[in-house]
């Protein structure tokens, strides 16, 4: 077997292999006695089939097999022992490649065209100035939060009048157009009202102030601005009945209930935060500011990431890539969409190929390396991250663990982890090679550097 490689420019090349019968015919021959000793054919015993009845049979799908694996193994054998920075998969060249007939040859030469990287030096220095913004946590923000968590540990409790936001049980009868129970008309025991989703403030406003048993005039197909669905689940009728339903309905409260939010407290201090963490509001408050803070620094990293990404793509410039053969690559792995498809969306890819490229030197020039340890603590940290969203900040580390180790079975979710730990080390290694040029903003303009 010979293997050679020609440069055809500084980003392409033609990688040559010629395969002898030599390189495949012992591993043909075993194959071959395999199959023997699994044939089954009417007339002889399993394992005593002829072999010139086998070859006849399989011989040409084993070469086949065979020099398939065999031309495989060499291809990337040669482009791992000479250091080629390949991009894609080699492809067969569409002019040199002979037809191949595994009947008649017993030798053979392929010809693949390759994509190799451009050659360039990704650096940082001092001299890159790149925005770092840290978003600030106000007050307001902070109110919110605990204002959320308290709404949380909050309780449901019956009350006599109607504030906005309480929700209301009763009886609801339709009514004829003089304002009397309609004979054989809807009637819906305990139905459950929330009027301030209503979409008609005038209807809305019907209920402001009642109390227990008393019994008010509404119209639905109003107060819900003729929306079917919602008509038809609160007067448990079909779709289509309910877009005929115009008339007015009396309604009695039975019942008023009211979510209280649970008290800004020792209870809730200890709920939110483990038990005797804090044991003032200040203090509490002071710890949600500082939990707020740390969840933004991986929002300010990723926004440093962006930014750093930009700079260096500007920095390295114009790189040199095999368009043609990048294009045949990328319509290869896009059939279904087209060539189109591939025109359209080729500057974008070669872009995020340049970064590619780009990140891959500063993860080696910075030896970022991935342990384990470092996915399950990644996992962990999306688990607790996941939690806290329910006003869950104390969560046991065992059970955080259980959580991490559920996620890590997921082959998707782990190479997705893994490339969360590169981009954090990464930002992490580079934040203190450049200058940072430090900005303090609120959220919602750092947000609107998103939109």
């Amino acid at each position: 077997m010979n293997v050679s490689f020609q440069n055809i420019d500084k980003v392409s090349g033609l990688l040559t292999v010629q395969i002898e019968k030599s390189d495949y015919q012992e591993k043909v021959e075993k194959a071959l006695k395999s199959m023997r000793q699994k044939a089954q054919m009417p007339g002889f015993r399993k394992g005593m089939v002829p072999m010139s009845l086998v070859k006849k049979m399989y011989n040409k799908s084993i070469i086949a097999e065979e020099v398939n694996k065999v031309l495989s193994d060499a291809v990337y054998e040669y482009i791992k022992a000479n250091n080629l920075n390949i991009l894609g998969e080699p492809m067969p060249n569409e002019e040199k490649q002979p037809v191949i007939d595994f009947d008649t040859m017993e030798e053979f030469e392929f010809f693949f065209d390759i994509a190799l990287a451009p050659e360039f030096k990704a650096e940082v220095s001092k001299d890159d100035k790149i925005d770092y913004y840290t978003i600030e946590i106000s007050d307001e923000m902070v109110e919110n939060q605990i204002k959320a968590y308290a709404q949380r540990s909050g309780k449901h409790e019956k009350v006599d009048s109607y504030q906005d936001n309480d929700m209301l049980k009763g009886a609801m009868v339709e009514l004829d157009e003089n304002g009397s129970i309609k004979e054989g008309g809807v009637l819906v025991e305990g139905a459950v009202l929330m009027p301030s989703y209503m979409k008609n403030d005038d209807q809305k406003a019907i209920f402001n102030g009642a109390k227990v048993n008393d019994v008010l005039i509404f119209n639905p197909s109003v107060a819900y601005d003729g929306n079917e669905a919602e008509i038809a689940s609160l007067l448990k009728i079909e779709k289509e009945a309910a877009a005929d339903m115009k008339a007015n309905f009396s309604y009695q409260i039975e019942e008023i209930t009211r979510y209280v939010p649970g008290d800004i407290d020792q209870a809730l201090f200890d709920q939110i935060l483990g038990e005797g963490v804090v044991s003032s509001e200040e203090e509490f408050r002071a710890k949600i500011k500082e939990g707020m803070a740390s969840q933004f620094v991986a929002d300010s990293d990723y926004k440093f990431m962006i930014d750093l990404r930009k700079a260096m793509i500007e920095k390295a410039g114009k790189l040199e890539f095999p368009d043609a053969l990048l294009k045949r690559i990328m319509l290869l792995n896009n059939q279904e969409k087209g060539e189109e498809f591939v025109n359209e969306n080729y500057d974008n890819s070669i872009e995020e190929l340049t970064w590619h490229l780009i990140k891959e030197q500063l993860v080696k020039a910075n030896e970022i390396k991935v342990e384990q340890e470092d996915v399950v603590e990644m996992a962990k940290g999306a688990a607790k991250a996941q939690f806290a969203q329910y006003g869950m900040m104390s969560v046991p580390d065992d059970i955080l663990a259980n959580y991490a180790q559920e996620m890590l079975k997921k082959k998707e979710t782990v190479e997705g982890l893994v490339g969360r730990v590169v981009e954090s080390k990464l930002a992490a290694a580079l934040k203190t090679q450049v200058t940072l040029e430090d900005k303090t903003v609120s959220v919602e303009d750092f947000n609107k550097m998103f939109e």
